[in-house]
């Protein structure tokens, strides 16, 4: 039986999206299977209330898709623009509400965790994080910032829960 996540990098501007998959039976980090993976973008000069309402219905649509258990969502950790942690704040609380409305368990995690699971460093460029990509999921060549954001959220949440269940 396999499970499914779905994974995001919260963004009002550009928020990354992933859905991956995991054999239950057989846990391991060759069993990641990547299904799908994307962005949803909303223009800057759109009011934010319009922005944040696209973001839902958009993530609402995929979980409804897709049928993912479990979402793993990227926790705001620090920004130097006030105004921007707040709106990534906001696509944040919308997005786990829409996982919530649809019955889904909702993983954080900070970026340095994700950072180290993924590369086994936790202040990793962006350019070693989407190479470690190809390690993770063979083949992989998304290279959207944004996206590989969200794949790497999900490898993370995969392992470190196939961690738990271990204990």
């Amino acid at each position: 039986m396999d499970r499914t996540i779905l994974a995001i990098d919260p963004g009002t501007g550009r928020c990354g999206w992933a859905v991956l998959s995991q054999n239950s039976a057989r846990r391991s980090q060759e069993n990641i299977r990547l299904l799908d993976c994307g962005c949803i973008d909303t223009p800057s000069k759109t009011p934010l209330h319009k922005r944040l309402v696209r973001i839902f219905d958009e993530i609402d649509k995929m979980i409804k898709k897709y049928k993912p258990t479990q979402m793993a969502i990227e926790e705001l950790f620090f920004v130097k623009n006030v105004k921007t942690g707040i709106s990534v704040g906001q696509a944040r609380g919308v997005i786990m509400l829409a996982g919530v409305k649809n019955n889904l368990e909702i993983f954080e995690y900070k970026p340095n965790e994700i950072k180290l699971t993924i590369a086994g460093y936790g202040h990793a460029t962006k350019g070693q994080m989407q190479k470690m990509l190809t390690y993770h999921i063979k083949g992989c060549s998304i290279s959207q910032d944004d996206m590989v954001d969200a794949i790497a959220v999900g490898i993370c949440h995969l392992q470190k829960s196939n961690s738990r269940m271990n204990l």
